[in-house]
C-alpha cells in the first residue's frame, strides 16, 4: 500500500471522512482541509491512544483575490450547522497578512500551507466534484508518518513553532523533534 493510499484509509475511517463532502459542496477556491485535523488523525492511528492528540478544529484554507471575511464566516456557519460537535476555521489565505500582522502575502492556498509552522501540519487533503481524494504533501509525508517533529524553512527559529513542538511532545510522547532542519 503506498503512502497516499494509507493516508486516505485513515482520513476516511474517521470525522475527516464525514466533513470533507461537506466542505466540498460549499465550492470554496482551491480549498484545502490541513492542519492539526489530518496531522493529528494520522498521529493518533500510528501511535495509538497513548497519543492523546485529537481533532481539535478542522483547518479549511482557500484562496480568492475577490473574497471577504463574510466568505469565511458563511462557510464556517453552513459547516458547524451540519456538524454542531466540531469546530472549524475557515480562512482565506488570500487575504491572510491583511489581518496576521507581519506575514509575507500569498499567491495561492498552496503557498498559505506550505508556510504553517510544521512539515507533519503542512499536509492538505481534499475531494473533488467526483469524490476523488486530491492531497498536497509540500514536505513529502515521512515527518508525518514517522511521527518527526520540524518546522517549515520559514519557522526554524520561530518561537511559536517550538511552543507547539513542546506541547506535540507533551501529549504524544512517541514523537520527536527533528534531528537535522532541512
Amino acid at each position: 500500500m503506498n503512502d497516499l493510499t494509507r493516508l486516505q484509509d485513515i482520513l476516511a475511517a474517521s470525522p475527516i471522512g464525514a466533513v470533507l463532502p461537506a466542505i466540498a459542496q460549499l465550492d470554496l477556491p482551491d480549498w484545502w482541509l490541513a492542519g492539526g485535523a489530518v496531522r493529528n488523525t494520522v498521529w493518533r492511528g500510528c501511535f495509538g491512544e497513548a497519543c492523546s492528540l485529537v481533532i481539535n478544529d478542522f483547518d479549511i484554507a482557500f484562496f480568492d483575490l475577490a473574497g471577504d471575511r463574510e466568505q469565511e464566516l458563511t462557510a464556517k456557519a453552513a459547516l458547524t450547522q451540519q456538524f454542531p460537535d466540531f469546530l472549524f476555521d475557515v480562512k482565506n489565505q488570500a487575504s491572510f497578512a491583511r489581518w496576521r500582522k507581519g506575514r509575507r502575502p500569498y499567491h495561492s492556498t498552496e503557498d498559505g500551507v506550505a508556510d504553517w509552522l510544521h512539515t507533519a501540519t503542512a499536509v492538505g487533503v481534499r475531494i473533488d466534484r467526483s469524490g476523488q481524494w486530491q492531497f498536497f504533501t509540500p514536505y513529502g509525508l515521512a515527518d508525518l508518518w514517522q511521527g518527526i517533529v520540524r518546522p517549515t524553512p520559514a519557522h526554524l527559529h520561530n518561537p511559536d513553532a517550538d511552543r507547539k513542538a513542546a506541547s506535540f511532545l507533551e501529549r504524544c510522547p512517541q514523537l520527536r523533534l527533528a534531528e537535522n532542519l532541512f
